[in-house]
């Protein structure tokens, strides 16, 4: 597991699997988790492409410089992953935050990105209060307030009740997260405007929403589809962390348009 030190000099912890010389699909978490995020992709994953897994600064294993953050500085990161492992174009999957990344990089470093999965993502708050309360919260009271009001927009009910295990991994995940890092990360969030550069993406994308999703609803997915020539949509019954709920058919779906 290499650590990476960005143009910035930030350390970023990447994993890298699969096979040497076949296509290339990095992964992108969203806010508040780690590449682990992605452990029940991992493997089919790996057997189609070679995978390179990371934790965006301020996550996980990598750096916490102080903030903000912007999505240029996170696209400019994955660019010094890539070159740092002689990666000329990759696949994209970003989910949330990670399809706001996956926005940044399709708009302004096209000739690095074959093919975009779009995954449970926003392009735009125009109300950026939510976000400000959200950073004054944590800033105030730590990650401890916002572990369970996150699980409820994550995950559908159906999926808390039947699967405890998955919601006690993705609080822990949660709470390791560093705060200072993560009140950065919602200022990038809070602050980013995709409306005018998704018109430049032309690499194949699919946008993914989950049926139940109350943080990036349909409509949000369905409006970045509109905005980018050729985009198709996926709708799986979930809510956020689609992946996670529905991890064969979430599999499934990003395999067959990488394939396709």
């Amino acid at each position: 597991m290499p650590m990476i030190t960005a143009d910035d000099g930030c350390p970023i912890n990447v994993e890298v699997a699969g096979r040497d010389g076949a296509p290339v699909l990095m992964l992108s978490n969203s806010l508040g988790t780690n590449l682990h995020m992605w452990d029940d992709q991992a493997p089919e994953f790996a057997k189609h492409f070679q995978l390179v897994r990371y934790d965006r600064r301020g996550h996980g294993k990598s750096g916490v410089p102080k903030g903000p953050y912007s999505m240029e500085r996170f696209g400019r990161d994955v660019l010094s992953v890539l070159d740092a492992l002689k990666i000329k174009k990759t696949n994209w999957c970003g989910l949330s935050m990670g399809g706001m990344v996956g926005q940044w990089l399709g708009a302004n470093a096209p000739d690095r990105i074959e093919k975009l999965v779009l995954s449970n993502t926003n392009f735009n708050y125009t109300d950026k209060t939510p976000w400000s309360d959200r950073i004054k919260l944590v800033q105030e009271k730590g990650l401890c307030e916002l572990v369970d009001p996150n699980m409820e927009r994550w995950f559908t009910k159906g999926f808390r009740d039947r699967s405890p295990q998955v919601i006690a991994r993705m609080k822990e995940i949660f709470l390791a997260t560093n705060p200072v890092g993560y009140i950065a990360s919602c200022e990038a969030i809070r602050d980013m405007d995709f409306t005018a550069s998704n018109q430049r993406i032309n690499a194949p994308t699919l946008v993914i929403v989950g049926n139940q999703d109350p943080a990036t609803p349909p409509a949000a997915g369905e409006a970045i589809a509109k905005q980018i020539k050729g985009a198709k949509v996926a709708a799986l019954d979930a809510a956020h962390i689609a992946n996670m709920e529905q991890p064969k058919v979430y599999t499934e779906t990003v395999v067959s348009f990488l394939h396709a």
